[in-house]
């Protein structure tokens, strides 16, 4: 079955990106065994990811790259925020590496990777991890079918089934 808006996608990735080195590194995967399972067109994933996959049918493979503007962004230096100290009180402070929930006066949640600690604040880097990475996709569309009224409804896949209980 070839992929369409309001279906369900099952399949597995290698997520590749540049190391230190230069060479492409493994990031992370999904397996036959424990797949990616989403609604495409809910806006769930990557926008290039899905219009790469558009085109694709059950049973094929794929290869592409996408850039680091039209994956998780560029690096943005003033996404780098200063927490002060004073906000961990009753709680350990943060060890560099160490990632934070954190949310806005919106209410939106995020999270911020601690990149260093002074005298009186806390340095969070707010980019996604993955952010000024090009992004190497190898994968197989393990299976596509029409999404369930449920799915449709709840705005995501119930798993490779259609079966997920809440």
């Amino acid at each position: 079955m070839k992929i369409e808006q309001q279906h369900v996608v099952s399949l597995t990735y290698d997520l590749y990106v540049k190391q230190e080195d230069g060479s492409e590194g493994l990031a992370e995967s999904a397996t036959q065994e424990q797949p990616l399972t989403f609604l495409f067109g809910a806006g769930q994933m990557i926008p290039k990811f899905e219009e790469n996959l558009s085109t694709l049918s059950t049973g094929d493979t794929y290869d592409f790259r996408i850039a680091a503007a039209e994956g998780y962004g560029e690096f943005d230096e003033e996404a780098v925020a200063n927490l002060p100290k004073e906000m961990f009180q009753g709680a350990d402070v943060p060890q560099i590496g160490e990632v934070l929930p954190l949310q806005d006066n919106n209410g939106n949640r995020f999270q911020g990777q601690v990149v260093s600690v002074t005298e009186d604040s806390v340095i969070v880097d707010l980019n996604h991890p993955m952010a000024g990475q090009e992004l190497h996709f190898k994968g197989e569309i393990l299976n596509v079918r029409p999404a369930t009224p449920e799915e449709l409804s709840h705005g995501h896949a119930h798993g490779p089934d259609g079966h997920h209980s809440h």
